[in-house]
């Protein structure tokens, strides 16, 4: 079975922001960029869709997936898919105007798509959408509609990489790589943790015992990753290969790496349906 077979028609989530510790590693913002353009890149090319939980904002990861995804999505358009999907969670879109929402959709001109959320995470139309007028959401709002909306990810996806990631600044219960990250973890998902770039996703592979603790860093929920171990990430690959994806930089051989794992996953689930 080829890596093309295996991943054909398969979802992939993908959890990223600015890390904190770009410039202790000696690295600079665009290294965390050249990284999910080669993720976006090899897994599209592969035929798999992928997911992530954004807000649009200029320069953001959802507008760099957008460009990828009209330039290396051709064969999951082909397939009557979409390459890239947006989830925006309804706290982050009811601040905004309907229209602004309605003109971003179509510029994307069927490569990715925007999903709307509405507060317990079910999809929202958009003429469902333009009969509401923008509003701020509350903080509970936050939580509640960015858990909800993350849930609902989990449900309809196949595995997710996280990367990078800020554990302050946040809105909602904790970091938002982490709350992706822990639900994965519950729901018995693959999850593939990148830490080479450090921040949140390098604080979780830390927690669950995949790497050896530094000076704990602290931000609000860390505590709940102390009940997983690394055997939990579930992603077909060994110790010693989980070792090395959390802890190199080079995004070539992370790439390698989460092809093997979640090769070897899916041929497995595959061959326990048979």
């Amino acid at each position: 079975m080829t890596y093309r077979e295996v991943f054909d028609g398969k979802v992939i989530a993908v959890s990223t922001s600015d890390s904190p510790d770009m410039a202790a590693l000696g690295l600079q913002g665009e290294h965390l960029r050249d990284a999910m353009t080669e993720i976006a890149r090899h897994t599209l090319a592969l035929g798999a869709s992928l997911v992530y939980g954004g807000d649009l904002r200029v320069g953001g990861f959802s507008k760099l997936l957008f460009e990828l995804a009209a330039r290396h999505g051709r064969d999951t358009r082909k397939r009557g898919r979409h390459a890239v999907t947006n989830y925006l969670a309804w706290p982050v879109h009811i601040h905004q105007q309907a229209e602004q929402l309605v003109q971003a959709s179509a510029e994307l001109e069927g490569a990715a798509e925007l999903r709307l959320l509405d507060l317990d995470g079910n999809a929202m139309g958009m003429n469902e959408r333009r009969k509401l007028q923008p509003q701020q959401p509350s903080e509970p709002q936050w939580a509640r509609g960015l858990a909800t909306m993350r849930h609902r990810m989990i449900a309809e996806t196949h595995a997710r990489i996280i990367l990078g990631g800020r554990v302050d600044k946040f809105r909602g219960n904790m970091p938002g790589i982490a709350e992706e990250a822990l639900y994965s973890l519950e729901a018995k998902q693959p999850l593939y943790v990148m830490g080479g770039f450090g921040g949140c996703a390098r604080d979780v592979a830390e927690e669950i015992g995949v790497l050896k603790k530094g000076v704990p860093r602290p931000w609000h929920g860390r505590n709940r990753f102390r009940a997983f171990k690394k055997t939990d990430l579930n992603n077909g690959l060994s110790a010693d290969e989980n070792l090395v994806l959390a802890s190199t930089p080079h995004v070539d051989q992370a790439i390698i790496l989460i092809l093997r794992g979640l090769t070897r996953q899916l041929k497995d689930r595959q061959a326990a349906r048979d």
